[in-house]
C-alpha cells in the first residue's frame, strides 16, 4: 500500500513537473510573440493543429490587418493635409484682394452714403469669411494630427508678454490688462497654441463685453497646475449654455446675432486637452464670465 502511494506521488510529481515545464514554455512563447508584435516583426513559426499555432495565425492576421489600416489612415491623413493646404493657399489671395478692393472702393465713394454702407458690409462679411477659413483650417489641422501640440516647460510670464489686446477693445472703451502680480512660475504647454487659445478667450471676452467694461487676465500658482483666468464684465452665459459652449459650432442663443461661428471655444478646449490641461468656466448671466485655463506643471503628468 505504501509502495503504491509512493508510486502515485512520484507520478503526480512527474506530471506536475511536465505541466510546469509545458506552461512555462507556452508563456515564454507568448511573451516572445508579444515582443515581436511590439517590434513590428512578428512571423508565424508554428504550422500545425495545436492551439498555439492557431493563436499565432490569428495574431498574424490581426497585425496584418492593423498594419493595413495604419497605412490607409496615413494615406487619408496625407490627403486631408493636402486638401487643407490647398484651401488655405487658394483662398488667401482672393480674400486679401476682396478686402483691398473694398477698402479702395470706400475711399472713392465716401460721398455716397448708401454705397459706402454697402462697401462696409462687404468688408465685414469678407473678414468673417477669412476668420471662418482660418478657424476651420486650424481645427482640421489639430483634429487630423497635421499640426501637433508639443508641450514643453515654458515661463508663464513670457507667454503673457506675447499677448496683444484686440483693437476692438479701444473702440469700445474696454480696459484690458493683467490683474495682480504674475508669479514667476513655469508650466508645461505649447507656447504657440496656448497663446492661440488665450487670445481666443480674450477676443471673445472683448466681443461680448459692453462698452466701458473690462477684461482682466490673472495667474494663480497651484500645486499641480497653473491657472490662467480671463475675467470679463460681459453679458455672461446661462447655466444651460455653459455645458455646451465648448462643443463644435455651438453658439448660445443670446449671441446668435453677433459675428462668429462657434469654433473658438472648441479650439481652446482641444488645445488644452492635448497639453494635458483643461478649461473651466463660471458665469453669471448679465454680469460676466471667468474662463480658467489649467496648465500642468510637470511633464510626467502627460
Amino acid at each position: 500500500m505504501i509502495f503504491f502511494l509512493c508510486l502515485m506521488a512520484m507520478g503526480f510529481a512527474i506530471l506536475s513537473g511536465v505541466l510546469y515545464l509545458r506552461t512555462t514554455w507556452i508563456l515564454k512563447k507568448l511573451d516572445q510573440m508579444i515582443a515581436m508584435a511590439i517590434d513590428g516583426d512578428f512571423v508565424e513559426t508554428e504550422y500545425n493543429e495545436t492551439m498555439l499555432s492557431r493563436l499565432e495565425t490569428r495574431m498574424y492576421q490581426y497585425l496584418s490587418l492593423n498594419r493595413q489600416n495604419q497605412r490607409e489612415i496615413a494615406k487619408e491623413r496625407d490627403r486631408v493635409q493636402m486638401l487643407i493646404s490647398d484651401i488655405s493657399h487658394q483662398t488667401k489671395t482672393p480674400v486679401a484682394n476682396m478686402l483691398l478692393y473694398t477698402q479702395l472702393l470706400q475711399e472713392n465713394i465716401s460721398s455716397n452714403k448708401q454705397a459706402l454702407e454697402f462697401a462696409q458690409q462687404i468688408e465685414q462679411q469678407t473678414e468673417k469669411l477669412r476668420f471662418l477659413i482660418q478657424a476651420l483650417v486650424k481645427t482640421s489641422q489639430l483634429e487630423n494630427g497635421i499640426v501637433a501640440v508639443v508641450p514643453k516647460i515654458h515661463s508663464v510670464s513670457e507667454l503673457l508678454e506675447q499677448l496683444s489686446w484686440p483693437a476692438e477693445a479701444a473702440k469700445k472703451g474696454i480696459y484690458c490688462g493683467i490683474e495682480g502680480e504674475i508669479p514667476k512660475v513655469t508650466a508645461c504647454f505649447d507656447q504657440k497654441w496656448t497663446l492661440e487659445a488665450l487670445s481666443n478667450l480674450i477676443d471673445n471676452a472683448v466681443k461680448y463685453t459692453p462698452d466701458g467694461g473690462s477684461v482682466l487676465v490673472s495667474v494663480t500658482d497651484n500645486t499641480a497646475f497653473v491657472r490662467i483666468d480671463v475675467k470679463d464684465t460681459g453679458i455672461g452665459i446661462s447655466e444651460e449654455d455653459t455645458a455646451r459652449i465648448f462643443t463644435r459650432f455651438y453658439r448660445a442663443s443670446q449671441v446668435q446675432s453677433e459675428p462668429g461661428i462657434g469654433l473658438g471655444l472648441y479650439l481652446v478646449r482641444e488645445i488644452l486637452q492635448r497639453e494635458g490641461g483643461y478649461i473651466k468656466v463660471s458665469s453669471i448671466l448679465g454680469k460676466g464670465s471667468v474662463f480658467s485655463l489649467f496648465l500642468i506643471k510637470n511633464l510626467s503628468k502627460l
